[in-house]
């Protein structure tokens, strides 16, 4: 098994375990509130958080399996070059939304930003958004510098 199929399988774990939180807690509180007009305090933060963890884990996982939405338009010999402009688009792109996230968090960590219901700190929000982010800009250089014969 090699490097990337770990990273995969690991993104891709810590992905589902938060999906399947997020779809439990859902779950729960609309059972909880209409059997017993008892709600799950928080649910909203609890399910947004899931929600980053969930989508920012499985980004890096995309990325190495080189899942993206692709339209057809050119064939030929364009390709392999127009992938690999694609790749060092997504790179830049992916450092300037990192860069950005991590001013940030450290605002939310200097001024002590917490959720409204649950006082979460809101830096635990941007935690799975700077992992994703920081992973997926590696999995986009491991993917454009990669072997011609590996794509």
């Amino acid at each position: 098994m090699d490097w990337r199929s770990v990273a995969i399988r690991l993104c891709g774990g810590l992905a589902v375990i938060s999906l399947v939180a997020m779809m439990m807690v859902t779950v729960a509180d609309v059972v909880l509130r209409a059997a017993f007009n008892f709600p799950i305090r928080g649910v909203l933060e609890i399910v947004e958080l899931a929600l980053a963890c969930t989508f920012f884990l499985a980004l890096p996982a995309s990325f190495l399996r080189d899942e993206h939405i692709v339209v057809d338009i050119v064939g030929g010999r364009l390709v392999p070059l127009l992938r690999r402009i694609a790749a060092v688009i997504a790179i830049v792109v992916i450092a300037v939304l990192a860069w950005q996230g991590w001013k940030s968090a450290q605002d939310a960590l200097v001024f002590g930003d917490v959720t409204s219901d649950l006082a979460l700190p809101r830096l635990y929000y941007w935690i799975p958004v700077l992992f994703g982010l920081v992973g997926s800009g590696l999995a986009a250089v491991a993917m454009a510098v990669r072997k011609r014969s590996d794509t």
